[in-house]
């Protein structure tokens, strides 16, 4: 019934007439948002009979086992069912000791879960999954900063390097030279710190290359990098979401906005690029877990060197993205 709902939400929506004039950064974000719904809606009412799979949490509290339910139980699921502390906490998970497993992917059959966290002795791959999703919501950002007389398409972020000092996202607007001053810069991170605040559950998702050339139809940048992501896992696109934004990425990330603390926009710098049509800037920013506490000089340092250029892929054509965006799917080995 509730896919049937979010059919008709789509059907009632003439989103092609609203193509025809200037759409509205509003308007595409709600339209590629209602289609991640109504595909993960129908995901879910496809699974048919329930099955039960055996989930060996291992950590704090104590090591238990849980009953849930296959291609529907969640590791969050697993966290609600373990302790408030687990479910506030826990970052990203690990399936059998060696796959990064994003908290709110389904699990697909019996395994053992850890629930990793941003104060683990080792918090190098939750600091990965961080800077990832860090990226992704400065696209959503990017999208919602600007006034729709300025023409934003979203192009790429490169795979995470916290040793880089910044997070960025590459993106096209229609302003030949912009040199944003320290206000704007300001104004970016305060959008930045607001959106966080809306506690976005971050949803993840696997969709069909025609269904993902849908949703990016508006996007020429994605249309042209979809099929090569899709090439490259076995025919399918991963999507993660957050509000009403919708993005293609490998993943995992990490559980919902507000595990984010302070956060500071700390630079957009034009690139050189053989991309045609408007320039491509690059947005890059610093931010910390809430959970991780440091002090205002040290905090400032930071800041200091992400204003540097990141100098990590930079955009160019035929480029294959296929390494930075890869799949959830495939095992990611820790190492």
């Amino acid at each position: 019934m509730i896919y049937k709902r979010f059919l008709v939400l789509l059907k009632n929506t003439n989103y092609s007439r609203v193509t025809k004039r200037n759409i509205t950064f509003t308007e595409e974000s709600e339209r590629q948002s209602n289609l991640f719904r109504l595909e993960k809606v129908r995901q879910k009412e496809s699974v048919g009979r329930i099955e039960k799979i055996e989930v060996q949490y291992a950590g704090p509290p104590n090591e238990t086992t849980l009953i849930m339910n296959k291609n529907i139980s969640t590791p969050y699921d697993c966290a609600k069912h373990l302790g408030e502390m687990l479910v506030n906490r826990s970052a990203v998970a690990l399936v059998n000791g060696e796959t990064l497993w994003h908290m709110h992917r389904p699990l697909v059959d019996s395994c053992k879960l850890e629930l990793l966290h941003y104060k683990m002795a080792q918090p190098s791959l939750v600091n990965k999954a961080f800077w990832r999703t860090c990226s992704f919501l400065l696209g959503a950002v990017a999208v919602n900063s600007f006034k729709d007389q300025v023409k934003v398409c979203l192009h790429s972020f490169p795979s995470p390097n916290v040793r880089s000092g910044s997070f960025v996202y590459d993106v096209q607007l229609s302003l030949k030279d912009w040199k944003p001053e320290k206000n704007e810069l300001k104004t970016l991170s305060i959008e930045f710190i607001k959106f966080c605040q809306q506690n976005h559950q971050i949803e993840c998702l696997e969709v069909s290359e025609d269904y993902a050339q849908l949703i990016f139809k508006n996007n020429p940048h994605k249309s042209k990098q979809i099929p090569d992501i899709a090439a490259n896992n076995n025919g399918k696109v991963p999507l993660f979401k957050a509000g009403l934004h919708v993005d293609i990425s490998r993943g995992p990330m990490i559980t919902n906005t507000n595990h984010l603390g302070r956060i500071t926009v700390t630079n957009v710098i034009k690139l050189e690029t053989d991309i045609p049509g408007d320039p491509i800037y690059r947005f890059q920013g610093v931010a910390l877990p809430h959970s991780i506490i440091l002090n205002h000089f040290a905090y400032g340092l930071i800041e200091e060197r992400a204003r540097k250029l990141n100098t990590g892929r930079i955009p160019a054509i035929n480029q294959d993205l296929s390494i930075d965006y890869g799949s959830f799917v495939k095992p990611q080995v820790v190492v």
